[in-house]
Order: structure tokens, then sequence, then C-alpha cells
């Protein structure tokens, strides 16, 4: 699994003029992709990695200060364009495989204590943060 990781001020998601998924405050939004690979002790790893990264203010994790988290699927991680003018999407998990293992990482981070809002899977979605720092970064598991 493949995760980019932004630290936010608020962040949401919206489908069809519809706000699916937000948060205010300080918070990470989060994209995830789904190699074939990928399995459930895959998302529970990335999950606890994203309920205790150091990457918020003062060096503090989402479980130390209860910081949400919106977690939104993304195959596009996984996409290639080394070669050509398109990018390849072979390497990312069909939606049947990569939706249950994305919904097992919120799961998981709601199991920890985490408030998790989320996109909606393979929905056209409009994603808009205010990225603090900026920081972001690539975690993988």
């Amino acid at each position: 699994m493949r995760a980019v990781v932004q630290r936010v001020d608020g962040a949401k998601v919206v489908v069809a003029g519809e706000t699916v998924g937000e948060i205010a405050g300080e918070g990470l939004c989060v994209l995830v992709g789904v190699t074939h690979e990928d399995n459930p002790g895959k998302a529970a790893q990335l999950a606890r990695k994203l309920w205790s990264v150091r990457i918020l203010e003062g060096e503090k994790s989402c479980s130390d200060v209860n910081a949400p988290l919106l977690v939104i699927s993304q195959f596009t991680l996984y996409g290639d364009a080394r070669k050509g003018r398109r990018p390849t999407w072979n390497a990312a998990a069909p939606g049947d495989v990569a939706e249950p293992l994305v919904d097992e990482v919120v799961a998981q981070l709601r199991a920890l204590g985490a408030h998790v809002e989320t996109g909606r899977f393979g929905a056209d979605m409009r994603v808009s943060l205010t990225n603090h720092g900026p920081f972001t970064v690539l975690v993988e598991v």
C-alpha cells in the first residue's frame, strides 16, 4: 500500500456538489493506493503508521492530539508514466480488491480511536485542503 500524507489545517471531499467527508483544524489528508499484493495485514500496518507518525505541529502524531484524518482512495498512486505519454495503471489493484482494503485502513484507524472521514470510492471527487507547512510525505508498507 502507498499513501500520500499531507498535514492540513482542514480538508474536504465533494461529490456531485455534496460534501461527503470533511475535517476541520489540524489533521491529515491521506490519499491511499492499493496494489495487487496488498492484504488486510498491510492495511492494519498502514493504519498504525498513520495514527502514530509524528508530522503534526510540534512533532506530534494524530494519536497524541486526537487529530482527525480524511482518507481518500486513489488508484492513480500506482500509475506509471516512465514510458510514453500516458500512464499505465497495471500496478493498481482493481476496485473489487482495493475498496475493501481501503475500508480496512479506515476501520483499523477507527479501532485505534481515530476520527476518520472518507471520500467515496470510485466517485469523481473534488478534494480541497489547506496544506500546513507545506508538509507532504509518502508512506509505503
